[in-house]
């Protein structure tokens, strides 16, 4: 029997059984990354973190409609725009094209909805205009429309911050996008055109020329996508407040229904035991790991083996210690399928084990540790059954369709041979069984030395050598 599923909620900051407004179908929303640089591997936690849950929740039998947006409009693009002397467009387009190249790269699924922030302005000026309609949103002397956080007396219930202990000053308003946590203050929905500031970046409204501010921007894609009520709600530690915070406040007084059942959130990353800075040296962009010869698949594995609401400290070793995992699973997938099937053993009750335990943990807050431990305890237990010729064909078939429906969980194996190998190479290695053949050794052994310093490995087999990465 499939157990429920159950997650932290960072609302109510307990862990709670999950059950969809609507089941068997669930309304989730991520927030993307803002297209302004390279995203950067603390983004790709969060993301993989969200994709890991995407497919537990289709694994466990619901249909998610996802949106993931794509913040293209906001202090830093803009700023970056005119810094460039380009339009918004021309700015945000590479990063754009890029992070979509970056989660193929890291195997994180598409999603249902991928909205950028500049195609839904009209729904956000229609929801800032039935804020103003309310009372709960005014106009400033500075042309900027603010949401006044006192007309909404649950504000701080997502941060579970002591609003009576934050800096507080009568009718202080922020106007930036981004804001310390220590100021309670009224947030900017409209933000009054400034040529100075934005240059030839506005948008016509009723309020004036300008543009959304960042917080009403997700919102509105999310209530126009998904409605106005939330399964889930995802993102990192730091958009709780106030980025989450201020969803909240605007999508209910203008909705006037309950915005998000459950939050879940992601911790930080640091780097070598300090928090990721270029000026520390230590900032990562996900093509930087790829040129310092790390793939995808490496990255990904480090990335969702540790718990989403424990800070991970991430490392080169790290990666190296990922990438030795990754290599024992390849030798098993590879083996398994190349084996020649002997004698049934008792191969139905490790897998029902083994999922079991997987299961289990997955259902407790994508408990990934447990998971991925009991995976390798699977391993070693086929391997053993293969040393010994106890896995007949229908044992086989059975492992091989157990890693097929546990890697739409994980996301990590590898089915076919996926070596481009250069032609010297595999000259080389012809050169070599030959030099074998005519027991060569000398010979044999100079062209094994060449060819792994072209970066592989020969491996015998009782099937003969084999060409490895």
């Amino acid at each position: 029997m499939t157990p429920a599923l159950n997650f932290y909620n960072t609302l109510t900051r307990t862990k709670e059984p999950f059950s969809p407004l609507e089941p068997p179908k669930v309304r989730l929303y991520t927030c993307g990354p803002t297209v302004y640089h390279y995203a950067h591997i603390g983004n790709f936690r969060t993301y993989v973190f969200e994709d890991l849950l995407r497919r537990v929740l289709n694994y466990f039998g619901y249909e998610v409609e996802q949106v993931m947006n794509i913040t293209d409009v906001d202090d830093k693009t803009i700023k970056g725009a005119i810094r460039d002397g380009v339009t918004l467009d021309e700015f945000t387009a590479p990063f754009t094209k890029a992070f979509f190249e970056d989660i193929k790269t890291l195997g994180i699924e598409e999603v249902e909805f991928r909205p950028r922030a500049t195609d839904y302005i009209p729904a956000m000026i229609e929801m800032i205009q039935k804020l103003l309609d309310k009372g709960v949103a005014y106009k400033g002397n500075d042309g900027s429309v603010y949401f006044s956080i006192a007309k909404f007396p649950q504000y701080g219930a997502l941060s579970h911050l002591k609003l009576d202990e934050l800096k507080e000053g009568a009718s202080e308003r922020v106007a930036n996008d981004e804001y310390d946590k220590e100021k309670l203050a009224d947030f900017v929905l409209w933000k009054g055109y400034d040529k100075e500031r934005d240059g030839e970046i506005y948008w016509e409204s009723p309020f004036g020329k300008g543009r959304p501010g960042w917080h009403i921007e997700c919102s509105a894609m999310a209530t126009s996508l998904l409605g106005p009520k939330l399964d889930i709600h995802c993102g990192a530690v730091d958009n709780i407040f106030p980025h989450h915070e201020n969803e909240i406040a605007q999508s209910e007084a203008c909705n006037g229904c309950h915005f998000v059942k459950t939050w879940l959130h992601s911790e930080h990353l640091i780097v070598d035991g300090r928090k990721m800075s270029k000026s520390l040296g230590n900032f990562f962009t996900l093509r930087d790991l790829l040129k310092k010869g790390f793939d995808g698949r490496e990255v990904r594995y480090l990335l969702l083996s540790v718990h989403y609401r424990t800070q991970l400290n991430f490392t080169l070793e790290g990666l190296e210690a990922a990438r030795h995992s990754l290599r024992r699973l390849d030798d098993f997938i590879e083996r398994i399928q190349a084996y020649i099937p002997q004698e049934d053993g008792p191969v139905e009750g490790l897998i029902q084990v083994t999922k079991e335990k997987i299961e289990n943990a997955l259902a407790d807050d994508l408990n990934i540790s447990p998971a991925l431990a009991a995976l390798f305890d699977f391993v070693r237990g086929v391997n053993l059954w293969m040393d010994q010729g106890e896995i007949g064909e229908r044992g086989k078939d059975e492992i091989l369709d157990f890693l097929h429906r546990l890697d739409h969980i994980l996301g990590l194996f590898r089915w076919e041979k996926e070596l481009d190998i250069p032609a010297p190479v595999l000259e080389a290695f012809e050169k070599r069984l030959l030099a074998r053949q005519e027991k060569n050794w000398a010979e044999a052994d100079r062209l094994r030395a060449w060819i792994s310093s072209q970066g592989f490995q020969i491996e015998d087999t009782p099937q003969g050598p084999k060409l490895k990465k």
